[in-house]
């Protein structure tokens, strides 16, 4: 048989992985950048349906009932229903749902049906798994708010053309109650009431309302009214997946697979699944610099995770990789920086990724703030009553909180650095007090209060930069 064209990209990774080329600048980045581009297009059609399978079940936590249902059913030889759905509980969608849309996207190569699904009324519920309180209702505005860029936060996983984007209010809006009741009375009340989390909360009389109860079996009319025959979502969803497959079988038809991944730590590596109230997330709508950036700051030991499951990187892509990290051949930073690439490239495109690898190496290397391109600048005289701590929080907006940029400051991570025009430069370290203490008395300590046309002064606290003006 004839080599596939994801076979070849196989092969030509293999090549330039091994030729330990620098990643952190030169034209070795892009080359792997456009294998791995390459890859992300390729046809999967093509592939045998235990292949196919492997390729699913190597992302996956957990197969329900199992990797060789999985198999079988990639082999029926028709066109798969793929269902992949989301609360539009807030705003952003961020790296924590990529896994399972990278999936999607593989199965959609397979020449499956993907739908993209927006829970607009489930939100309104509030998925109480693993929660320990009951859930502040959303609005219809506030799901509508929300949900108004979704489309194109998740466009770079999914083709459009082939894949649908669709609300569950088009069929749970109709929905009667005698209807529901007619689901509702088809399932015992243990099926809820087993779950740890409800009995946990009951038990410390946190309060689980009536609507949390059935939450699975509204999100498991989804499945029935698509005739899913695969649902991809996070590891915490494993007991609502399996609702799913319950209520499908009372209506009759085919209960589904469960591919659940598993869940996405946070970027400071404490253990924290991604948030947005942890401000740890790294969001699809950020610009390709601030997600380079995110991710490079990210603690070293999520490197073979998000590694493996953030990037069309193969695990034994990654072993190289970390292999030749551990052994001396290649600088780990270097393995970084494609990690940080190859997740930029997905949404921003190959040519934003290596500008975003270009302007940080000019930030945070051996290199002037002068030379990085544009940064963010704050007016040093009109803002001279402020901390350095409330310029970077209040005015600037960069970081969000000032006790942030005191524990950076206590690190030795906040300073001023100045750089003269005949290429001179040094830095300037601040203490916590420094943090508090205005800008102005700050800059006149250190000589630096005034406008000079020889001089630049940044601001930096951790990976953040501000210029003063």
């Amino acid at each position: 048989m004839a080599a596939t064209a994801f076979d070849r990209s196989i092969e030509l990774m293999s090549e330039l992985i091994e030729k330990e080329d620098e990643l952190r600048e030169g034209p070795a980045l892009g080359r792997l950048l456009e294998v791995l581009a390459e890859r992300q297009r390729a046809d999967l059609s093509e592939l045998a349906p235990e292949r196919q399978a492997e390729l699913l079940g190597a992302r996956a936590a957990a197969v329900l009932p199992g990797d060789r249902q999985l198999a079988e059913l990639l082999g029926q030889g028709r066109a798969l229903t793929v269902k992949y759905g989301i609360d539009p509980t807030g705003a952003e969608v961020h790296l924590g749902h990529a896994v399972p849309m990278i999936l999607a996207s593989r199965l959609q190569r397979m020449g499956h049906r993907v739908v993209f699904l927006v829970g607009d009324v489930t939100a309104r519920i509030g998925d109480p798994s693993g929660r320990s309180a009951e859930r502040p209702p959303l609005t219809a505005e506030d799901v509508t708010r929300n949900v108004a860029t979704y489309r194109e936060q998740v466009g770079p996983f999914f083709d459009f053309e082939r894949a649908e984007f669709r609300f569950n209010s088009e069929w749970l809006g109709p929905l009667t109650l005698p209807d529901f009741l007619g689901v509702l009375s088809r399932l015992p009340a243990s099926a809820a009431l087993q779950r740890e989390d409800f009995r946990t909360r009951l038990a410390e009389g946190s309060g689980l309302t009536l609507a949390e109860l059935v939450y699975s079996v509204v999100m498991a009319l989804d499945s029935v009214e698509l005739v899913a025959d695969i649902e991809l979502g996070g590891l915490d969803q494993l007991l609502n997946l399996q609702m799913c497959r319950r209520v499908q079988t009372v209506h009759g038809q085919q209960p589904e697979v469960v591919l659940a991944t598993g869940l996405i730590e946070g970027t400071d590596g404490t253990g924290a699944k991604m948030s947005k109230s942890k401000n740890n997330y790294v969001g699809l709508s950020f610009p390709a610099e601030e997600m380079f950036g995110r991710l490079m700051a990210c603690a070293d030991r999520l490197l073979p995770d998000y590694l493996r499951l953030l990037t069309e990187l193969l695990d034994e892509e990654v072993e190289l990789l970390l292999a030749q990290a551990a052994d001396g051949r290649r600088h780990p930073m270097a393995v970084k920086t494609l990690l940080a690439a190859a997740v930029t490239a997905t949404v921003h495109g190959a040519p934003a990724a290596l500008a975003a690898r270009d302007a940080f190496r000019a930030r945070f290397s051996q290199r002037r703030f002068s030379d990085a391109g544009p940064l963010p600048a704050v007016d040093a005289a009109r803002h001279g009553a402020a901390t350095p701590a409330e310029l970077l929080v209040k005015v600037s907006g960069e970081l969000p909180s000032l006790n942030q940029v005191r524990r950076v400051a206590d690190a030795g991570g906040l300073k001023l650095v100045v750089e003269r025009l005949d290429g001179g430069r040094h830095t300037v370290p601040l203490s916590r007090a420094d943090a508090d203490e205005r800008l102005l008395v700050v800059l006149g300590a250190h000589e630096l209060a005034g406008a000079s046309a020889q001089r630049r002064v940044f601001l930096r606290c951790g990976r953040k930069v501000v210029e003063l003006t």
